[in-house]
């Protein structure tokens, strides 16, 4: 699963790692050339925060869950 997401405050950050350490799987964030583990508080604060964050789960199981959870976040 792929989504573009946009983190517009410090608490979106905790509020969006304290959702996907509840899933199983890799969750990767990528803005411009930089990815990074979602589950890392200091590897979010690393990314341009400014723009849209790509957001890829790798795991199938928990996907739709993980989608209702993160539709607060999702830009298009």
């Amino acid at each position: 699963m792929t989504l573009n997401i946009k983190l517009r405050e410090i608490n979106d950050v905790y509020k969006l790692v304290n959702i996907l350490v509840g899933f199983n799987g890799d969750v990767d964030l990528e803005s411009g050339k930089y990815k990074v583990d979602g589950k890392s508080i200091l590897g979010i604060f690393s990314l341009d925060l400014r723009q849209p964050i790509k957001l890829t789960y790798d795991n199938e199981e928990g996907a739709e869950q993980l989608y209702e959870q993160l539709k607060p976040f999702i830009v298009e």
